[in-house]
């Protein structure tokens, strides 16, 4: 044997990074703001019903604040790491960081206050119209919201790994979201057949996830319910 690590599989890896966030969703305050601030974003992005590319350019922009906070929280602790001790250099390092995420923020708000300015100027009554018209978008903000849902709640609660255990079943909620926005999407004459075969589907993956040893029962069944509702209340309210 030559003594060499096993490279991490394509899963673990994936586990790896969403382990990465959620470390600093649960050790900085500023991410968890900025987390907050993108669900919040992506609600009132359907509530004034943007267009592909002005959700485009909010998508690009909250990713981008996002992850200069990580990149300066990475700095920051392993500057903690190397040094015991003051160091100007050092706290450069930091403070350059900081700023990275100051133009960061400051692109996001000017971001927002172009697309959400010119919406709200637009008129109220254009914007259900609008969002009747883009199951699509509806859809990939359900998805989107479940999915950050589910980070915060492992987050808060520290139980399971991202991608294996812990409450709530990531797996399940997705698959729940996508058979409530399939339910909502198809036409009238196939709602029923295609609605049925995306719950059966869903009902696999949340059977597999308790089969396996990943999750409980109970982790499942909040997942699935969570998904389900996120993705009810936003059809309900914009479709």
């Amino acid at each position: 044997m030559n003594g060499r690590r096993r490279s991490p599989s394509l899963i673990e890896s994936f586990n790896y990074a969403i382990e990465g966030i959620i470390h600093v969703l649960r050790t900085h305050r500023n991410m968890r703001i900025h987390f907050l601030v993108a669900i919040a974003v992506l609600v009132a992005a359907l509530w004034v019903g943007v267009d592909r590319f002005e959700l485009m350019a909010l998508l690009i922009s909250i990713a981008f604040v996002l992850i200069a906070e990580m990149i300066n929280s990475a700095i920051e602790q392993a500057i903690d790491v190397a040094t015991t001790s003051f160091d100007p250099l050092a706290k450069l390092a930091k403070d350059v960081a900081a700023g990275a995420v100051l133009i960061a923020s400051v692109n996001a708000v000017a971001v927002g206050y172009l697309v959400f300015s010119h919406e709200i100027g637009g008129g109220a009554s254009n914007v259900l119209e609008r969002l009747r018209d883009a199951p699509v978008k509806l859809t990939l903000i359900a998805l989107l919201l479940t999915v950050l849902i589910v980070i915060g709640t492992k987050a808060f609660t520290g139980r399971g790994t991202p991608l294996r255990g812990g409450l709530p079943s990531g797996h399940a909620a997705v698959a729940f979201a996508g058979w409530m926005a399939a339910t909502y999407i198809v036409a009238a004459d196939d709602r029923f057949l295609v609605s049925t075969i995306m719950l059966i589907m869903a009902l696999l993956v949340a059977q597999t996830r308790v089969e396996s040893g990943v999750h409980s029962a109970l982790e499942v069944a909040y997942g699935g319910l969570l998904g389900a509702l996120v993705t009810l209340g936003v059809f309900q309210l914009f479709f």
